[in-house]
């Protein structure tokens, strides 16, 4: 059976939550149940199946990571969006992201996706302009219910890379990220260091680690060794090989931005 003939649409809230909500008009008729969510066919008790995110008791389950993906996408419709417009690099990023991590089949279902949230997005907001920005809170909320702080975390990683694809981010789409960051119980510092990870100064370095120039070579490690707990690969390797890959290439950022603080400072 298709997904979208079980979910329901955004008045699906109160049986499935705004993810569910959304997956009933995102998905449509793309999946069947088998390759999108599996074993998730008996979650609310009634013998139908019904979109409910990252609940799996095994970390191996597929449905884990498929619940990943749903939720990165239905973020990422919201910042690519933030500043009314749809940029090419970032739905090329996209694309990218999908094949190097989910492989080929996923870049076609991933992107009708995202086009699909985008005509959710215009509906809900010709009855009210604000309503896709509620239900994004509300998905938030969600996604800080159900999945682990490091998964957030990497999730809040992606979509900032998403972001950063064209070479600038306009303000929107920070406002966004940190609107995001905020309803999946993040911080606004997180979203800040994740921006200026890669950068090639000093004054990047510093935000990467969440630290002012000011700070003293004791609070520069301890910045570093908090750091370097919250975003290792190892926290998100339930999410498979590629998405630890991710994270790995972002922890080497992260003490690339350590080495030059330390250079600068003379600390061995």
């Amino acid at each position: 059976m298709g997904i979208g003939k079980w979910i329901g649409g955004v008045l699906g809230f109160m049986a499935a939550g705004p993810l569910g909500a959304l997956a009933g008009f995102a998905l449509g008729s793309l999946f069947d149940t088998d390759n999108m969510i599996e074993g998730s066919s008996d979650f609310n008790g009634r013998g139908n199946t019904r979109y409910t995110g990252y609940t799996s008791s095994d970390p191996f389950n597929s449905g884990q990571r498929n619940s990943f993906l749903f939720s990165l996408l239905v973020m990422a419709s919201y910042i690519i969006k933030a500043d009314g417009k749809v940029m090419h690099s970032e739905m090329e990023y996209v694309r990218q992201f999908l094949r190097s991590n989910f492989g080929e089949n996923a870049v076609i279902q991933g992107e009708q996706i995202l086009k699909n949230l985008f005509e959710q997005r215009k509906q809900m907001e010709i009855r009210n302009p604000n309503a896709f920005r509620n239900t994004i809170q509300e998905c938030g909320q969600q996604i800080a219910q159900n999945m682990s702080y490091e998964q957030r975390l990497q999730l809040l990683s992606f979509l900032t890379n998403i972001a950063k694809a064209d070479g600038t981010v306009p303000q929107a789409e920070i406002n966004a990220l940190k609107e995001v960051a905020v309803a999946m119980n993040l911080t606004v510092s997180e979203v800040d260091s994740l921006l200026n990870l890669g950068g090639k100064s000093l004054d990047e370095a510093y935000k990467v680690l969440e630290i002012d120039p000011t700070a003293t070579d004791d609070e520069v490690r301890k910045a570093y060794r908090r750091l370097a707990l919250k975003h290792h690969p190892d926290k998100v390797a339930t999410l498979g090989e590629d998405v630890k890959k991710a994270a790995e290439e972002k922890f080497q950022a992260i003490n690339a931005a350590k080495e030059m603080i330390f250079k600068a400072r003379g600390i061995k």
